[in-house]
């Protein structure tokens, strides 16, 4: 059975990843800003699923140590940075709001970092330890998709290049490190248009970070296991 740590798990993508890992017997610890509020993952825990649920705000330093603090000798096998944020809307070449634009990076890009720095030595307890945060495609240089949307994308630009450095620098280690476009989802922030739903798209990440080796480490991957353009 793995451990498994699944950020902005109360809704959404995180949601139905942790209801995927559970599926597979894995045991889930969910993170999440208001637990006392999170009635999906509080439903799932009293239907006897091995799932914890802890507090974690991503750009709070002082919750990041006290959630390192609680999880400090124990083997996790896999991190999923999930949470994240679109940025608000007003990020447009004439209407952008500065001051969400730096929050934006905050939680989209600083806090994965941050956070797994800090998970590290339990990850390293663990045979193939795997860090996966969700990137997105509107970041990568390879693809032309539109405009605007400058604090989203550039964030997400931002975290794949991190994650691609922090492989790099961990491979000797033997820890996994991938960015993942998780697809175009119909969740609160890819709205109803969206392709696929969060449970296909978990579905597919979970085949994903199940299999993920050293070899393909500080590669940027799609849900359905492709290798995206950075």
């Amino acid at each position: 059975m793995q451990t498994i740590v699944i950020t902005g798990a109360n809704r959404g993508i995180g949601l139905a990843l942790a209801q995927a890992f559970l599926r597979a017997g894995d045991h889930v610890i969910a993170a999440c800003r208001a637990p006392d509020e999170a009635a999906a993952l509080a439903a799932l825990r009293k239907a006897g699923q091995g799932l914890e649920i802890l507090p974690l705000e991503v750009t709070d330093a002082s919750s990041i140590s006290r959630f390192a603090a609680e999880l400090r000798g124990r083997r996790l096998d896999v991190l999923v940075n999930n949470a994240g944020v679109m940025g608000g809307p007003h990020q447009e070449l004439r209407d952008m709001d500065y001051a969400a634009w730096l929050q934006t990076f905050e939680i989209n890009t600083l806090a994965p970092f941050h956070l797994s720095v800090r998970l590290l030595d339990s990850l390293e307890r663990a045979p193939r330890p795997r860090i996966v945060t969700l990137s997105s495609q509107m970041g990568a240089f390879g693809r032309e998709l539109g405009s605007g949307r400058y604090a989203y994308r550039s964030s997400k630009t931002a975290v794949s290049k991190v994650m691609q450095v922090l492989a790099n620098e961990l491979r000797p280690r033997g820890v996994i490190v991938c960015p993942v476009h998780p697809g175009w989802v119909k969740t609160d922030m890819g709205g109803a248009s969206a392709e696929i739903s969060a449970e296909e798209s978990a579905a597919g990440l979970h085949r994903l970070i199940d299999g993920l080796t050293l070899e393909q480490s500080g590669r940027f991957w799609t849900w359905d296991g492709r290798e995206h353009v950075w």
